[in-house]
């Protein structure tokens, strides 16, 4: 493969602890396609895997390689632009390379200078537009110096042609003025794409495959992350959803309230999820469609952990998939926080196992606000309650129950007294 051949290449050129760097730097799967660096914003990766399990853009790639590759542009110089250059042929060593000058690293150099345009100490009025403009729309200096530090190229973003055309853009779409600064916090990256090239078509596209066109405002806040998706990633989740026996209403549904689906990974997320749930019983589709958030959960880390957990108190294979099929939010659930202590409490009500695979919602309430409360009451009232008919209700309905039951209950006790004279 062309990375291997690279990094082969690499730690056999380079030495001592360069091969430490170089191996961080192919930490995930790179491709280069156009390996340039006479002009360096033209350098362009088609995929790195990340841990959080979704394909990382293009921009995200660069930040994420920017630190090693100066630090190897620092120690190695121009042989290190040459190496890329010339690959896959093995540049000709020449003299000891020298410190490259300035004009070479002004790629690897953006990073600490645009994080010192929001790190000198001088006051507010001195900042740059760009800075000035988010200083107005809420954003605290703290959380722009982390956003250079992170994304470099926002620095050099145009106030007018690029950044204030977005907000105003997501202004008119109905995004509140307050959610402005987290959209950018977590997309800078939003503010360099073209509105009528990209963003809008890309709007256009999603209304085609069923995103709700009155939601927009809510789905950006969501996930601003599904505008900068292309085409093709986008149009291999909605095959997938399709695969999984999805109608259209239900992708389109799924798009618009959980849009963050778009940036799972197919093939070491999405598809081994919906085969490891095959192999509960339990339809996928059903999952997607109500808890799509699912997905996102590691397989060995959290699910099988949380299959074990059941398995490991007699509950059968047929039963677990029972209960997520019928609380498809199960998986979603901590085991510590969550799963074993109200498991813990569970014995102490008096219910049987078949009465938690009925309802395993009731792993989803509150043990401290709702169900020990609830279970206390009607314990201290001498009544025995179904445990969704407890726990379900609203608090208003489930005073109304009880007030009925209550009556219920005197009134079987009257008759019965009456009886016995």
């Amino acid at each position: 493969m062309l990375w291997f051949r690279f990094l082969k290449m690499a730690m056999k050129t380079l030495s001592g602890t360069c091969s430490s760097d170089l191996l961080s730097l192919f930490r995930g799967v790179f491709c280069i396609i156009r390996p340039r660096l006479a002009s360096p914003g033209k350098v362009f990766f088609c995929c790195r895997i990340s841990s959080s399990r979704r394909e990382l853009t293009t921009p995200e790639i660069r930040d994420t390689l920017n630190p090693y590759l100066q630090s190897l542009v620092e120690e190695h110089g121009n042989f290190m632009v040459d190496f890329v250059k010339n690959f896959p042929s093995a540049p000709i060593q020449k003299k000891p390379a020298l410190p490259v000058c300035r004009s070479h690293s002004s790629l690897y150099s953006k990073k600490p200078e645009a994080v010192s345009f929001v790190s000198a100490p001088s006051p507010a009025a001195d900042l740059r537009p760009q800075f000035l403009y988010l200083l107005e729309l809420g954003m605290d200096l703290e959380k722009i110096k982390l956003l250079t530090r992170r994304y470099p190229s926002f620095s050099y973003y145009s106030l007018e042609g690029k950044i204030k055309p977005l907000v105003e853009f997501l202004l008119d779409l109905g995004v509140p003025k307050s959610c402005i600064p987290t959209i950018l916090s977590r997309r800078p990256s939003l503010c360099g794409h073209s509105l009528s090239k990209k963003i809008i078509p890309s709007m256009i596209y999603l209304e085609d495959l069923g995103v709700d066109k009155k939601q927009w405002a809510k789905v950006i806040c969501r996930s601003p992350d599904l505008l900068c998706h292309s085409r093709q990633k986008v149009q291999a989740i909605v095959n997938f959803l399709h695969e999984s026996g999805l109608s259209g209403d239900s992708i389109g549904n799924i798009l618009t309230k959980f849009p963050a689906i778009v940036g799972y990974s197919l093939e070491d997320n999405l598809r081994p999820t919906a085969k490891y749930f095959k192999q509960l019983g339990v339809n996928a589709a059903i999952i997607l469609c109500r808890s799509p958030v699912t997905f996102g959960h590691s397989i060995e880390g959290h699910l099988k952990p949380v299959t074990n957990f059941f398995l490991e108190r007699e509950f059968s294979v047929e039963e677990v998939g029972t209960m997520v099929s019928r609380y498809t939010g199960l998986y979603t659930l901590s085991l510590t926080e969550n799963l074993i202590p109200k498991w813990e409490f569970f014995p102490t009500m008096g219910y049987s196992r078949p009465e938690l695979v009925k309802f395993p919602q009731y792993f989803s309430y509150s043990l401290e606000q709702r169900i020990k409360p609830r279970f206390a009451l009607v314990k201290g009232l001498g009544m025995k309650m179904v445990l969704s008919s407890m726990l379900a209700p609203s608090q208003c309905n489930f005073e109304k129950v009880l007030i009925r039951n209550r009556k219920n209950l005197l009134a079987d006790k009257g008759s019965s007294h009456t009886e016995d004279k």
